[in-house]
């Protein structure tokens, strides 16, 4: 009986170490899949391409968060906003 209650445990203890084991090598699995999730594009106001997000130059203009593809067109924008006002 005392045979029998050791390996209970004994197994019980060797299903919970794999278990724990076998989470952390799928987990980056998971973590991949969120990487490959669309990215989310922005317009370029002054040559109206549209660019990603994370590599866009960000510039806060008249209280509006603005995105530019290059600093040329940041510099042509805000030509363009000079001469209007």
């Amino acid at each position: 009986m005392l045979r029998f209650i050791l390996f209970a445990i004994l197994f019980f203890i060797l299903y919970y170490v794999l278990q724990y084991l076998l989470k952390g090598i799928l987990s980056p699995r998971k973590r991949m899949d969120r990487g490959s999730e669309p990215e989310e594009l922005v317009q370029d106001p002054n040559c109206q391409t549209y660019i990603p997000k994370r590599s866009a130059i960000k510039k806060k203009i008249a209280g509006n968060v603005l995105y530019f593809c290059k600093k040329e067109c940041l510099k042509n924008y805000l030509k363009k906003i000079a001469e209007k006002g």
